[in-house]
């Protein structure tokens, strides 16, 4: 029996170590780790950005798997790649379970405010933007934010408020925490709960969501 090969994308500056807690049959799954592209340009579309990203899957009929804004991604992905799962960590499937904080943040243009030259001031923009409990979460897990990159910085943020997807695509697996404050539970729709999980859950409540994908994958 062929093994199944999920290809995994970080959140928003992170790198692909935050899944080093993942763990799934090795007999079973092959694991291939993303890091992020820097963008071309500022204007590079999401939709160029994510075939690019497509260029290192080599297998056919493989799984997609994102955090966060690597949620938002793989979905992307998904319509060049087709694969036969998507699954989603803390993340959001389609515009309307933004929260109205990022919303807001989007039409007052309130990302603009970043100084791209000065990426130390990351964790200040984040609280800006996601609110002061977000800047707590991303303080937790410093040590896995290393693209800080400005123009991929002004670029995923920017592709995050303005993500165009409507619909809820087919063959998704959303596994949600039910305490994240940066997507908030409330708004999220058709999900596997992680009781108590917060947005940087994919590190510390890991074997909880290996269990949730092993159990789920086929469906």
């Amino acid at each position: 029996m062929s093994k199944t090969h999920i290809y995994c994308v970080p959140g928003l500056s992170a790198s692909s170590k935050i899944y080093e807690f993942i763990d799934l049959p090795k007999e079973d799954f092959e694991i291939h780790l993303l890091d992020w592209l820097i963008p071309e340009n500022i204007n590079e579309t999401i939709e160029h950005y994510a075939k690019r990203m497509c260029e290192t899957i080599t297998e056919e009929n493989v799984v997609l798997m994102g955090v966060s804004f690597g949620g938002v991604m793989v979905q992307e992905m998904s319509k060049i790649v087709h694969p036969k799962k998507i699954i989603l960590i803390s993340s959001i499937k389609n515009k309307s379970e933004l929260p109205k904080r990022l919303k807001l943040a989007k039409s007052s243009r309130a990302y603009k405010l970043f100084p791209a030259k000065n990426i130390n001031s990351f964790e200040n923009f984040m609280g800006i933007v996601f609110g002061k409990m977000a800047k707590k979460r991303i303080e937790q897990y410093r040590i896995y934010l290393s693209v800080r990159d400005p123009l991929y910085l002004k670029w995923s943020v920017y592709n995050v408020l303005h993500w165009q997807q409507e619909k809820t695509l087919p063959n998704i697996l959303h596994i949600h925490g039910d305490s994240d404050h940066i997507f908030p539970f409330k708004h999220i729709k058709n999900c596997a709960n992680i009781k108590n999980g917060t947005h940087v859950m994919v590190l510390n409540r890991a074997r909880e969501i290996s269990k949730i994908i092993v159990e789920n994958i086929n469906n």
